[in-house]
């Protein structure tokens, strides 16, 4: 039996898309399977209430299920970092290979390694969060040596409602900030459904597109030694920086 490759990804209770998008898109890789924790998020925003949802207690929680499985990595396939800081994926990785011995990655270090890297660092940000999400969001960026140039949002406290934004509309968004002439746009959000319209959008403006499903997907693979250029169809991403 050839050697099994197992990500797993912890995922928001009331996320729809990032399973079933996560699970296309290893489809050309037989070896890779990924495995899914949930844990309780069903709003976004700054109240109390919302930013408890993202305390180390329910990750870990999930995480250690899901070490249960053996897995090669643990990847959190949420955005939460863009307005909790990025300090809090970092440590949230620490916490979780303390505590299971399996390495960690983010949807939001892998965005922003990727930017890094390919030295965009003056990009575009579309989401559907609310006004303080996104203005936080593009405060830590601004923050971090990275130039925001244009961003359009939904203004959505979420989360399941996420999923049901469609794909024109996300295309809309794309093209509008693509007018700032941005380096990249940054598709924040893992319960829209920004991975499927990466590679028409890029086509269609010539910016690359990098939506927060595939950036932890990428980073998982990179991790387990795989090369991602066997992932055909979802963006420039799989193939510019492969490994």
């Amino acid at each position: 039996m050839t050697k099994r490759v197992l990500l797993g990804m912890l995922t928001p209770s009331s996320n729809t898309v990032l399973e079933p998008v996560t699970s296309a898109m290893l489809g050309g890789l037989p070896e890779v399977t990924a495995h899914f924790g949930r844990f309780t998020v069903k709003e976004i925003s700054l109240r109390a209430a919302a930013l408890d949802q993202f305390t180390d207690a329910p990750f870990l929680d999930a995480a250690r299920l899901l070490a249960d499985a053996q897995l090669n990595v643990i990847g959190w396939n949420g955005t939460s970092a863009g307005w909790l800081g990025f300090d809090a994926d970092v440590k949230l990785c620490r916490t979780i290979e303390a505590e299971t011995g399996i390495p960690a990655c983010t949807s939001m270090l892998a965005l922003n390694e990727i930017l890094e890297t390919t030295g965009r660092r003056r990009f575009a940000i579309v989401s559907p969060y609310l006004d303080e999400i996104q203005e936080r969001m593009v405060a830590n960026y601004n923050a971090a040596g990275f130039e925001v140039v244009a961003e359009r949002h939904l203004n959505d406290r979420g989360n399941f409602s996420f999923s049901e934004i469609g794909e024109e509309r996300i295309e809309r968004m794309c093209a509008e900030v693509a007018e700032a002439k941005p380096d990249a746009i940054a598709i924040i959000c893992t319960n829209m459904r920004g991975a499927p319209v990466a590679e028409r959008v890029e086509k269609a403006l010539g910016i690359p597109v990098y939506d927060t499903v595939s950036t932890v997907v990428w980073k998982a693979l990179r991790m387990t030694g795989i090369d991602t250029r066997r992932v055909q169809g979802w963006g420039s991403l799989f193939q510019e920086l492969h490994g």
